[in-house]
């Protein structure tokens, strides 16, 4: 068991694995190579306007496999990946089957919004309250009001930061070369 700083040190150590694991891919591996070259199938590699239409705005980025996934690293490296987090478990939610909704809810709601989660994300006290209500009675929508406001938060903060990261524009630097 770790404590203090030992602990700290860990999770950093953790998160770095992390985020070398998921960029690291993006860029290296032959069959996600930005550049094209590879054997595998063109839906494993990285099309070359990817990364400019990313800039183009937040749902280009979100709507892209290889966009989601150098945005979670981007976020992983600033400690706030519950965000994304939070935002594609609730995407999945809304094609839960009726039956399901009400277990499925109060893992998210666990997972993410109640008090001292694990992965708590940063909602105001009425949009908590709100969402908690919801889950009296599960319905595939009981999460919007939710996850528009993580949406708002990384569309307005941390999407602007990605573009501007190292990350991205080493990203967009390859395409321009290739």
């Amino acid at each position: 068991m770790c404590k203090g700083l030992e602990c700290l040190s860990v999770t950093c150590l953790e998160r770095a694995k992390v985020l070398k694991s998921l960029f690291g891919n993006l860029l290296h591996r032959p069959d996600l190579s930005i550049m094209g070259h590879s054997h595998k199938s063109e839906k494993t590699r990285v099309n070359m306007d990817e990364p400019t239409k990313w800039r183009e705005s937040f749902d280009n980025l979100l709507s892209s496999q290889h966009g989601q996934c150098s945005f979670r690293a981007f976020l992983v490296s600033e400690f706030s990946e519950e965000n994304l987090g939070f935002y594609l478990a609730c995407e999945e939610y809304r094609d839960t089957k009726e039956s399901k909704l009400s277990v499925k809810a109060k893992k998210i709601y666990d997972k993410f919004i109640c008090c001292d989660a694990p992965r708590e994300v940063n909602l105001d006290h009425e949009t908590r309250s709100i969402t908690k209500t919801n889950l009296e009675h599960p319905t595939p929508s009981c999460f919007d009001l939710a996850q528009e406001k993580i949406y708002t938060l990384m569309e307005k903060d941390c999407y602007p930061r990605y573009l501007k990261s190292p990350s991205y524009l080493e990203l967009t630097r390859q395409v321009r070369a290739g």
